[in-house]
């Protein structure tokens, strides 16, 4: 059953976002995309600052950053940052679209959360978000990265359905690479495989949304389909089909209950947790994929906002 305030921001969100279709071409996926996360994102908290800024790949093209900053953390040092990697399929979102997120938690944490702008798809399939969010978590490590007083000693990497994905596959390439330095990691309602996991990618498939469907769509966008000649599915993309899950920073996975994705976040954590690492599985119940949105208003949300930052301000 959907919480209430829950129910109610579903209701808000089908007025703005109406017209959503994972069958309309990107471009004007991506148009409607923006003006929904437009219409529900609050002003940055009174504290919080940002700082634009671009990382020069290697591979020559341009990564946009955004740093989010509480100016009254003492004597204007950090104890942290935290990579922050967006939603949206692999194929929606930007800097702007997840500020009510990465604003947040800068906010509630103290720490230093850094959005990263990756590459889309269609435009750009796999590797290339993997890509680019391992080559700025790199950076990040090593003190590359564009900004001043960043803390490079206690990295943590966080993001949300797709995001999720590109942090815990980055986690998992570090490990098998033997580069040290991550600390926590945090998935939110998360897309670890190519196949959501049962029994949610059955009994959550025309949850409110995001359906089965909209994943498999989204997949096929950037992954491509198995059957394509074209098709890139490099194995380290793909962090449920890994042959190791031990190694892993400590990690908090969150599911919710009305998500084909929900038992992604379940399987992802058991297995860490089988290889003797630390996995924290958080379930909303009563909410849906999506709903950190609705952080101002549910309940629910609420506290899964206060799992993410209890969970990094602890690592």
């Amino acid at each position: 059953m959907l919480e209430p305030e829950i129910a109610a921001f579903i209701e808000r969100t089908a007025a703005i976002y109406a017209g959503h279709s994972t069958a309309l071409p990107p471009s004007e996926q991506r148009a409607i995309y923006e003006r929904y996360a437009a219409a529900l994102t609050p002003p940055l908290p009174p504290d919080v600052i940002t700082e634009d800024a671009v990382f020069g790949a290697s591979a020559g093209h341009p990564i946009k950053l955004r740093l989010y900053r509480n100016r009254r953390k003492p004597n204007g040092t950090t104890g942290g940052a935290v990579l922050y990697f967006h939603g949206g399929g692999f194929v929606l979102g930007s800097l702007e679209s997840h500020q009510i997120v990465t604003a947040r938690i800068a906010a509630d944490t103290g720490l230093d959360v850094i959005a990263v702008d990756y590459r889309l798809a269609p435009e750009h399939r796999a590797p290339a978000a993997h890509d680019d969010c391992l080559e700025v978590t790199l950076a990040a490590l090593e003190g590359r990265l564009p900004f001043d007083r960043l803390a490079d000693n206690a990295l943590q990497l966080a993001g949300d359905s797709a995001g999720a994905n590109l942090a815990a596959s980055v986690a998992m390439r570090l490990r098998d690479d033997g580069v040290q330095g991550v600390h926590g990691l945090v998935l939110v309602y998360p897309m670890l495989g190519t196949e959501p996991q049962m029994p949610a990618r059955e009994s959550e498939a025309h949850a409110p949304m995001l359906t089965l469907a909209d994943v498999l769509a989204f997949r096929d966008l950037y992954w491509g389909k198995r059957e394509d000649e074209d098709a890139r599915y490099p194995a380290w993309t793909i962090p449920l089909e890994a042959t190791r899950f031990d190694g892993l920073p400590p990690t908090l996975a969150i599911g919710v209950e009305h998500d084909p994705l929900r038992d992604d976040a379940r399987v992802f954590a058991e297995r860490v947790n089988a290889a003797g690492g630390q996995a924290r599985l958080w379930i909303g119940t009563g909410l849906v994929h999506g709903c950190w949105r609705a952080l101002e208003s549910s309940p629910g949300v609420k506290a899964l906002h206060r799992t993410v930052c209890g969970f990094l301000d602890a690592n």
